[in-house]
């Protein structure tokens, strides 16, 4: 697929998800990923922002997602991420990385997480 990388690192929200009650009694912190594939020439020659894909309305849509409505699991939250990207019409596809940093389980264990590929048509 001919485009470029636009790349989100780091993102955290703190929100409550999981499927055991220790996960959804009280927020924890989740980091987002997101590598956004779009043709960036024309913003290249520009130099105008409304000819490419807007990183802070990418951050606020992941951001919103996490804050948004309890899901059981990250490939939900993830899944709906990627589709709510996928609504500016300049991206060709995107790739999500989210994960639950510190989860409350019985290991040390740094994060858990997933990471999903969503193109366009």
């Amino acid at each position: 697929m001919k485009g470029d990388l636009i790349e989100l690192r780091g993102l955290r929200v703190f929100a409550a998800h999981g499927v055991h009650e220790a996960e959804r009694s009280s927020p924890q912190p989740f980091e987002i990923d997101l590598d956004i594939v779009a043709d960036t020439e024309t913003a290249a020659h520009s130099d105008d922002l409304a000819d490419t894909v807007d990183y802070l309305g990418a951050a606020d849509v992941a951001s919103a997602v996490v804050a948004g409505p309890p899901r059981q699991l990250m490939e939900s939250l993830a899944a709906t991420i990627a589709a709510e990207v996928l609504r500016d019409p300049r991206v060709l596809s995107v790739t999500v990385g989210l994960r639950k940093l510190h989860p409350p389980v019985p290991h040390d264990l740094d994060s858990a997480g997933v990471r999903v590929t969503r193109s366009r048509g």
